[in-house]
């Protein structure tokens, strides 16, 4: 069953895809973030939903829109604003649908988010798998996903449309914001035995050496794919990446 509904806060709406088999039944739950110019109907996390809930029947996975992105209301990107919507679906998964247990899967963009949360709030996750995150948010925004014209502009202090396929509205209090809060410098060894890596060796966007060298520093697991891009395009790849995330998890 597929089922969208919103959480509103006090000023924002947080749009949401809910994927499960009953959810009154529903004991646990993943929460989906998705990365850059990302949305709730991410092909993604559908696949591993569908994988995951053709054999676990009493659990969930939600995916969310971050601030600025798909459908959401909000018109620029702030990084305060991200924060505020993974709590308002954590409450939400928690509170009205009784969710006992969470687990978290991220990729890129909503990688770095989930460990900044996890390193601010603390951890609401038993279990957090993170594929190509970007550790390295400020760099691969400024190197790998901007172009040097959208760059030249923030540097003006103008804003500008960044990104793939989908284009986000991008200030220059974000590239500000993503330079002081650089998760490489945050310690996550207490939280290391909760958390998986998921990487490709040919990943063209979030460079493979700085999440390995996040993650030697951190001592988490740290699982290569070898030849896989960011976006683990090959379906082999992606299988072997739900695969090992929904272990980890012990979701199976």
């Amino acid at each position: 069953m597929e089922k969208y509904f919103d959480i509103k806060g006090q000023d924002c709406v947080v749009k949401c895809k809910l994927y499960c088999t009953d959810i009154r039944t529903a004991k646990k739950a993943v929460i989906y973030g998705t990365g850059f110019a990302g949305h709730k109907d991410n092909n993604a996390a559908m696949h591993f939903a569908e994988k995951l809930l053709s054999k676990v029947k009493n659990t969930a996975v939600v995916v969310f829109n971050w601030p600025a992105h798909g459908d959401d209301v909000k018109k620029k990107l702030v990084l305060e604003d991200c924060g505020h919507y993974l709590e308002l679906v954590i409450r939400e998964m928690e509170g009205r649908f009784g969710i006992q247990e969470l687990y978290g899967y991220a990729t890129s963009f909503g990688g770095y988010l989930f460990l900044k949360y996890i390193s601010e709030h603390g951890n609401p996750f038993r279990k957090t798998v993170l594929r190509c995150p970007a550790v390295d948010m400020y760099d691969v925004l400024t190197r790998a996903i901007m172009k040097n014209d959208e760059f030249d502009k923030i540097r003006k202090g103008k804003e500008a449309l960044v990104g793939f396929d989908r284009k986000i509205v991008v200030v220059p209090e974000l590239l500000e914001d993503l330079k002081a809060n650089d998760i490489r410098q945050r310690s996550f060894l207490d939280e290391a035995d909760n958390l998986m890596i998921i990487h490709g060796t040919a990943d063209e966007v979030v460079p493979f050496e700085s999440a390995e060298s996040f993650a030697e520093d951190n001592v988490i697991d740290f699982i290569p794919v070898e030849g896989a891009d960011h976006r683990f395009r090959n379906p082999v790849h992606m299988s072997l990446a739900n695969k090992t995330a929904a272990e980890f998890f012990g979701l199976q």
